[in-house]
């Protein structure tokens, strides 16, 4: 597929991003290179592969789920903050 002028027109609608003059044709080719390359994976032979999530066969191992007793983050937090009291940042008054 061959990326083309009114492609990229339509691409900048959606993306809502403004593509400059200059860099024009050099991005209509690297989008042109990448969809080529994209298309050459339509053409791998995956008969008799598998269909899965992950390359990993036994999964990300994980932890045991266990509450520790650790100073909240949010304390932490606030012990920078300039001013803070009963877990809440002191601000000024900004509505009148």
């Amino acid at each position: 597929m061959q990326i083309n002028e009114n492609l990229l027109e339509k691409l900048e609608k959606l993306s809502n991003l403004k593509v400059p003059d200059e860099k024009r044709s050099e991005i209509e080719q690297q989008l042109s290179d990448i969809v080529g390359f994209v298309e050459n994976l339509s053409e791998l032979n995956t008969d008799g592969v598998e269909a899965t999530f992950s390359t990993v066969e036994s999964g990300a191992t994980l932890r045991d789920d266990v509450p520790a007793q650790n100073r909240a983050v949010g304390d932490d937090i606030l012990s920078h903050a300039p001013k803070a009291a009963d877990h809440f940042f002191i601000v000024p008054k900004i509505i009148e």
